[in-house]
C-alpha cells in the first residue's frame, strides 16, 4: 500500500515582519505592543487596546481601557489614532450602591474641529431621585457635554474626558439640581463619518 506523501507546511511566519505599535501623539507617541504582518497595508484599521496603567504607570486608572487603531505605517512602526475608551464593568460596578439613581446619558457631540463622539456619562446620585429628577439631570447633563464638546478641538476634549476633567464639570454643574455621589464618562466613541 503506498503511503500518502505528506505536503510541506510552507512557514508563513517567516514571512512576516515585526512592527511596533505606537500611539498618537497626544497620548505621548508611547508604544503599546508589537505585531506582525506580511503587508504593512494588512495592519491598517487593526485595532489594539492598551489600559492607562500601561501607558502612565498609574496603578489608579488601571480601569480606564483605551481603544486605538493603526492608521498609518513608516517604515516598522505603525501609527495609530484614537477611537474611544471605555472602563471595565466591575468599576461601574463598585460605584453603584444600594438607594442610589443611576442615570446614564449617551450624548452625540461634535468638536470645534468637526469631529463626532458619542460620549457615555454615568452620574449616581446620593439617595434615590425621582424619576422627573432623573429626567432633569439627564437633560442637563447632555446639555452640557455638546456645549463644552462645541468649545474643544478633538485633542483637548479627549484630555479632558481621560483626564476627568468633563466629568468634574459636569458633576459640579448637575450636583446644584440634586446631590450626587460622582460622575463619571464611563465609554467613548468615535464616529466615523464614513460609516455613519
Amino acid at each position: 500500500m503506498a503511503k500518502a506523501r505528506r505536503r510541506r507546511v510552507r512557514d508563513t511566519w517567516k514571512d512576516k515582519q515585526w512592527y511596533t505599535i505606537t500611539t498618537p501623539k497626544e497620548f505621548g507617541d508611547a508604544e503599546i505592543g508589537t505585531t506582525p504582518a506580511r503587508e504593512p497595508e494588512m495592519l491598517l484599521k487593526r485595532r489594539v487596546e492598551s489600559t492607562m496603567r500601561e501607558l502612565t504607570g498609574d496603578f489608579s486608572k488601571q480601569y480606564v481601557k483605551l481603544k486605538f487603531q493603526i492608521s498609518e505605517v513608516a517604515g516598522d512602526t505603525a501609527t495609530t489614532r484614537f477611537i474611544g475608551h471605555q472602563v471595565t464593568s466591575d468599576y461601574v460596578r463598585s460605584m453603584i450602591r444600594r438607594g442610589t439613581s443611576r442615570i446614564d446619558s449617551i450624548v452625540k457631540a461634535e468638536t470645534k474641529d468637526g469631529q463626532k463622539m458619542k460620549i457615555h456619562v454615568l452620574a449616581i446620585t446620593i439617595k434615590r431621585a425621582k424619576s422627573s429628577q432623573q429626567r432633569y439631570i439627564r437633560e442637563t447633563v447632555e446639555k452640557l457635554v455638546v456645549d463644552a464638546a462645541a468649545q474643544k478641538n478633538f485633542v483637548e476634549l479627549v484630555e479632558d474626558i481621560i483626564g476627568g476633567k468633563l466629568a468634574s464639570y459636569v458633576y459640579h454643574e448637575t450636583k446644584k439640581i440634586y446631590p450626587l455621589k460622582r460622575v463619571e464618562v464611563i465609554k467613548t466613541k468615535v464616529i466615523d463619518e464614513k460609516k455613519s
